[in-house]
């Protein structure tokens, strides 16, 4: 047991394609602009939809087929470990449901959601499906239904949510996401300046103008796990014996 005097860290963990990729969940910056053979330009912006909706149903029906066939991987499994122990909050820019299928219960979703769909016309009119969707399929107003993601040139609409978590939190976790990668390394800067910060990122990062921020180079899979066991450890020694 903790000291019942000692104050649990209130934990955020801002988590981006990285994670999901391990999974086997392909991202269009591993592919040179291309998600699964299209242009970024045709399938993730409000123009490529205008252009020819049939094309953008048809590519994020082949995404929601694929999510059927992955499953979460250890950095999502250490996650919900972390969430027995402190209050834990995530903030992803993925739109896939790995973290819920997990077992983490608060997942705030700053793109939208693979899994949803809402109205072109009506954005309240949100709608829960696993299956496909096809031009013709309406929400209750007659008018036709597209994925429920955000895409580029669009308002993030939980960016403010996203931004007054972090303002509340004793220790930020990024990882799947580098801090070159927005919003991720914006919501960074609303930390409190005395949190403590760390970045897990195989890759090399620019970290010395963010204080108290801990750069752990590996992948998700391997350094999520021990970080959470190690903060579980400093507050709950015997959790780990």
């Amino acid at each position: 047991m903790t000291d019942p005097d000692v104050k649990l860290p209130r934990i955020i963990v801002l988590t981006g394609a990285g994670i999901s990729a391990e999974s086997g969940i392909r991202t269009f910056r591993d592919s040179g602009g291309l998600w699964e053979e299209h242009s970024i330009m045709d399938v993730a912006t409000p123009e490529g939809w205008m252009r020819n909706p049939a094309l953008v149903l048809d590519f994020y029906n082949q995404r929601r087929a694929q999510l059927k066939e992955v499953e979460p991987n250890p950095a999502h499994l250490a996650l919900v470990k972390l969430e027995k122990f402190f209050s834990t909050s995530i903030v992803t820019q993925n739109v896939d449901d790995l973290h819920e299928r997990a077992g983490s219960s608060k997942v705030l979703h700053l793109h939208g959601e693979l899994l949803k769909v809402r109205s072109e016309r009506f954005d309240d009119l949100i709608y829960t499906t696993d299956q496909a969707i096809h031009l013709g399929d309406v929400c209750e107003q007659g008018a036709q239904l597209r994925p429920h993601i955000v895409w580029f040139g669009e308002d993030v609409p939980m960016i403010s949510v996203a931004a007054d978590m972090v303002k509340d939190a004793d220790v930020i976790i990024v990882v799947g996401t580098s801090l070159n990668v927005y919003p991720a390394a914006g919501l960074l800067y609303h930390a409190p300046y005395g949190s403590r910060k760390f970045l897990i990122d195989p890759s090399d990062n620019p970290t010395s103008n963010v204080y108290r921020l801990t750069h752990i180079q590996e992948n998700a899979g391997k350094a999520l796990p021990v970080l959470v066991d190690e903060l579980i450890g400093e507050y709950f020694p015997a959790a780990l014996d």
